[in-house]
Formats: structure tokens, sequence, C-alpha cells
């Protein structure tokens, strides 16, 4: 699969613009990426629910559990699907509405200064080989575009949300994408020597 970015749009993405997003605040740089997993209904894969849900369109009466979400007003910049395909609800340069209330090194409302990462999945199995494909093919691009973003700076919901929220959870390989994140990184370095 193949992406690049342009005018705060990822190519090669399917784009499905949420209204759930505000201007970031004046001269804010985008310097964190914050890495999510989400699954509606809990557990459940290849439908729309989460679509419908940061569109605002969720039905709270299509499954029980909707009925405690269907009123959010949430989004993401990004939703990487089981297959590795990705869809774009709100471009990079305005504010997502995926993080809540957070804290990250001593600065609050992390949706000001960062772009969010839905990789669709749970807490409880492992992520599939075309997601990580995907999210290190386009973590690798942010990393060219926003030059305040860096290695140090990708961490889960659960690091700037601790005790509220726990993903991307124990099955997320952190290991495996800082490894392929930094060989790419090289990589670029020893380009431009």
């Amino acid at each position: 699969m193949k992406f690049s970015i342009a005018n705060n749009l990822l190519s090669g993405a399917r784009l499905l613009e949420s209204p759930n997003q505000s201007e970031r605040p004046a001269d804010t740089e985008i310097d964190l990426l914050v890495i999510h997993n989400i699954s509606l209904p809990p557990g459940e894969y290849g439908n729309r629910c989460i679509d419908q849900l940061f569109c605002n369109q969720l039905d709270a009466e299509s499954h029980p559990f909707f009925k405690e979400i269907a009123d959010l007003k949430v989004s993401s910049h990004l939703l990487i699907d089981r297959q590795g395909g990705v869809t774009q609800y709100v471009p990079f340069d305005r504010k997502a509405w995926h993080a809540g209330e957070s804290v990250y090194s001593g600065r609050s409302n992390c949706n000001d200064f960062s772009i969010g990462i839905e990789l669709e999945g749970s807490d409880f199995e492992a992520f599939a080989e075309a997601q990580y494909d995907s999210l290190i093919l386009i973590t690798n691009l942010l990393l060219e575009v926003y030059p305040c973003l860096n290695l140090d700076r990708i961490v889960g919901h659960s690091d700037i949300a601790a005790g509220r929220k726990t993903d991307p959870g124990p099955f997320f390989n952190w290991a495996k994408v800082k490894s392929a994140l930094k060989q790419a990184g090289n990589r670029r370095a020893k380009v431009n020597i």
C-alpha cells in the first residue's frame, strides 16, 4: 500500500470527514502521536460502526452497548482496520477529539497538539500484521512531514490518560513498531549525509 501526505490529508486513505473536529490553538506545533484501539460493538470487526460513531450516526438501538456511547462526540485522525485499510476522518492540521481528558509531559488537552490513530482491535487480542504495516508506513510519513514529532513522542492512549484508558492494550507490539521506525530513520539519515 502506498501513502503520501499533502495538504494535511493522507493520500491512499478513504476520506470520511467527521463533524467532531475543531481548530487547533494558534501557533500549536503537532508534536505527539497517540495510538488507540477501538472495536464496535466491543470485540467485533469489519462493520461500519466506527464510521457511524465518528460521524454522529450511530444507532443507539442497534446494540445494547451503543446506548452508552451514541451521544458521544468523538473522532480520530485515522482508523486502521484489520486488513490495513485506512480511513481519515479529520485533516492533520485540525484537532480531532480522540484523547479526552489527557496530560503528557505536563501539558494538558493533548488533542490540541497530537495526531490520533485508532487501530481496529481491543485490549484482548493481537493486532493484524497488515495493521502494523500501515501504521509504520504512515508514522514514518508523519515523522517526515511534522518535524516536531519524534520517536519519543509516540505514545498510547493509556500514557496520556492513565487510570482512565488502557489502549492500545497489552497486545500492542511497541518493540516491533519502534524498531521498524528506528530502522527507517537510520536509512533516511544515511541517505541525507
